[in-house]
């Protein structure tokens, strides 16, 4: 085998332990998500199991990356992140500003109108919005945010966020697992038609870009 192909597969396993202890997670998590076995999974790690497509798939799925950058090391020397837009349904648009897996992740949305759908999932949500108005359901409250207003939230709390009338908005958009959450703090966010005057607080351990 060529010596630099042989160097790219036995650093794959590296990789993977320090992307899963990077998220927080055990094996047995990982295991549970990709659907993988923990003996795989184990073994992956530590350069005993030969990375195949079939493996490396669904943990690239898992961890939401781009399978190169599971097998390919991050390049030196140029900071610059290329960015890639996502057109999303409905004339949706995602961009990943963070090029590379890290406990905080980082995107740029640019949202379509949409009926309102109440989601959870594990992690911690700092929105910032840009331009538009931005439309937030947290549990049964609902709060208008405006450029340059700001919420976070757990994203254990039902919610959903979305454009506050028919024009699309555009946000910051930060999602990091529980205990992480930005320095910067909450905003009184203008209340929506339903309501209370009242600035948008975390209600624990501090939100998620999947299920918008």
């Amino acid at each position: 085998m060529d010596s630099d192909i042989e160097a790219l597969l036995d650093a794959i396993g590296p990789r993977l332990r320090a992307l899963r202890h990077d998220r927080g997670l055990t094996l047995k998590e990982l295991a549970a998500t990709t659907g993988l076995s923990l003996s795989t999974l184990s073994r992956l790690e530590s350069g005993k199991r030969s990375p195949t497509l079939d493996l490396l798939i669904p943990l690239a799925r898992a961890h939401r990356i781009a399978l190169d950058q599971l097998v390919a090391a991050p390049a030196t020397g140029d900071p610059r992140v290329h960015l890639t837009p996502l057109h999303k349904s409905q004339g949706s648009v995602l961009v990943p500003l963070t090029q590379y897996p890290g406990r905080v992740q980082v995107f740029k949305q640019v949202l379509a109108p949409r009926e309102p759908k109440l989601v959870t999932h594990n992690g911690y949500e700092w929105l910032y919005v840009l331009a538009g108005e931005l439309r937030l359901l947290l549990g049964e409250r609902e709060f208008t945010l405006r450029p340059g207003e700001v919420a976070e939230f757990d994203t254990a709390e039902p919610h959903w966020f979305g454009p506050a009338g028919p024009a699309a908005v555009e946000i910051l958009h930060l999602f990091g697992p529980h205990g992480d959450q930005a320095v910067t703090t909450v905003t009184a966010a203008h209340p929506g038609p339903d309501g209370p005057d009242e600035p948008d607080e975390p209600d624990g351990p501090p939100p998620a870009a999947a299920g918008r």
